[in-house]
């Protein structure tokens, strides 16, 4: 099916991956108004959060979709072309099917990049929440081939789980949940307990895999996130900084997941959109 806004069309439902056992994948693609000259675009690989276990593509969740700002489509009006692709959600599939899906969605954007107007080689991965654990994966764990099909040019995350094993840890005092607690998210995408499973939960943690050719990462979180501790972005910030790869952390005072905030303002939602799209048009422009 597709539409036209203000900021281009929209493509909906295309089937990029049918996993066995499981329904067929799909996405929504977010189509420039105008090309760009030459009929090439960069393009974004967008993955929705929900705790691995709700959730639903070209969403960022009811509180952000509700504040009235719509980051994709800022993305979109930046001359991106978005791809924002479904996965196989927890209660269908445990890690790693997730991030299998992920990585399909990226391969089939490459793959069909000439027929949409995209750039193969300016691919970029980016979500929230849940999302934004599955884009950092995608980006730090592609082929060190450079013609690699799954490969991102560079990734911006909002509020990402980055170290299961710890997520409980550091968990602020007023929480709204943990990944300690039984049943809770993290121990549905892993099938087990993170801390009966240190294993698995490493083996599901971006920071487990961060080295120094790691393409630009672009982190940001809220200092009151009472679901993803602030302190997830910031030490996979510091692992990257450490190997020598390139990171940018924005830390918004105060903000909550979502970008909620205790006055309802809808100020960090917009700083964070507008950091993400200065962030990926400098990397569009300087590849």
């Amino acid at each position: 099916m597709e539409s036209t806004t203000t900021a281009g069309r929209v493509i909906k439902g295309l089937e990029f991956a049918r996993p066995e056992g499981a329904a067929p994948l799909l996405l929504d693609l977010h189509l420039p108004a105008e090309a760009q000259i030459g009929g090439s675009s960069p393009a974004i690989v967008h993955f929705h959060g929900g705790g691995w276990r709700t959730g639903e593509r070209s969403s960022l969740g009811p509180s952000v979709d509700g504040t009235g700002i719509n980051p994709i489509g800022a993305l979109v009006a930046a001359g991106f072309v978005v791809a924002s692709a479904d996965y196989r959600l927890s209660g269908t599939a445990v890690f790693p099917a997730q991030l299998q899906d992920a990585k399909a969605a990226v391969r089939w954007l490459r793959t069909n990049a000439a027929a949409y107007g995209v750039d193969p080689d300016r691919i970029y991965a980016w979500g929230d929440s849940a999302g934004g654990h599955l884009a950092s994966l995608v980006a730090l764990t592609a082929d060190a081939n450079t013609t690699a099909a799954d490969r991102v040019a560079a990734v911006a995350a909002w509020y990402p789980p980055t170290d299961l094993v710890k997520m409980g840890s550091q968990a602020l005092p007023d929480a709204v949940a943990s990944a300690d607690d039984p049943g809770s998210r993290e121990a549905l995408l892993l099938g087990a307990q993170p801390a009966d499973a240190p294993e698995k939960a490493a083996a599901a943690s971006p920071l487990s895999y961060v080295h120094r050719d790691a393409p630009p990462f672009f982190l940001a979180h809220g200092t009151a996130d009472r679901f993803v501790p602030a302190a997830q972005s910031a030490s996979l910030a510091d692992a990257l900084e450490a190997a020598g790869a390139a990171v940018e952390l924005l830390l918004i005072d105060g903000a909550d997941h979502m970008w909620g905030g205790p006055d309802g303002s809808t100020a960090a939602a917009a700083q964070a959109t507008a950091a993400t799209v200065d962030f990926f048009r400098r990397q569009a422009t300087h590849h």
